[in-house]
């Protein structure tokens, strides 16, 4: 399948005038289809089912490079899985795109991909380490999206509490960033956590809560 198939794919469920509301929404300038979000997922379930993984790299590949938001979502939704096999291409290619983000919506489905390629191998911390330290604010913040996984885990092992509290570090340092989206992630990294680890959110708050924005700050302390 070629992107302009995709596309094409994508294109047939379009709804009128969505395409309006989307781009006074998201604010980015970019070609957008008006396609709604449960149509792209049934769309990408079915190519997820069908197409070999190579080919499934290689059409996220082509589509996120039309720049058409529905295309980049449905970039995403293709290496959005639990399985895959080998998933180092994969991996890669999420990497690629992370310097590229420049909304949440995208970032998002982007971080959900590379979540399962992240717990798939823990090892891939040491990459999205080095996003920590990125100019790039939304860099940054996939650095928390992508982890999130680790503030979520009911049971989570001794390696999974090391990689739980090398997070928080992360979280830590970027108290005092006052952008709004970096102020977001982490208050929403600390709320998730506190459903799972109250103590270590709560401890997080003793420690950095002062120097959160007072809506990170309440986000964070939802649940406690």
């Amino acid at each position: 399948m070629t992107a302009d198939e995709a596309l094409a794919e994508i294109a047939r469920h379009a709804e009128p005038g969505r395409a309006e509301g989307m781009r006074a929404y998201h604010k980015i300038d970019r070609p957008y289809l008006g396609v709604p979000n449960p149509a792209l997922n049934d769309i990408t379930r079915g190519w997820r089912q069908t197409l070999p993984v190579e080919d499934r790299v290689a059409l996220a590949r082509d589509l996120w490079l039309t720049d058409v938001f529905e295309a980049r979502l449905a970039a995403a939704k293709l290496l959005t899985q639990a399985r895959i096999r080998p998933d180092d291409a994969a991996w890669r290619l999420i990497c690629d795109w992370v310097p590229q983000f420049d909304s949440w919506a995208i970032a998002d489905h982007a971080c959900m991909a590379g979540q399962r390629r992240l717990t798939a191998d823990p090892s891939r911390l040491e990459t999205v380490a080095h996003w920590t330290e990125s100019p790039h604010m939304w860099t940054r913040r996939a650095a928390l999206v992508i982890t999130l996984p680790w503030a979520k885990m009911n049971f989570p092992s001794e390696q999974d509490l090391a990689i739980r509290d090398r997070v928080l570090g992360w979280a830590a340092s970027y108290a005092e960033d006052r952008d709004w989206f970096i102020q977001k992630a982490v208050g929403w990294w600390i709320r998730d956590l506190s459903k799972h680890d109250r103590a270590r959110a709560e401890s997080f708050l003793e420690a950095h809560g002062a120097r959160l924005k007072p809506f990170a700050r309440r986000e964070a302390g939802k649940y406690l």
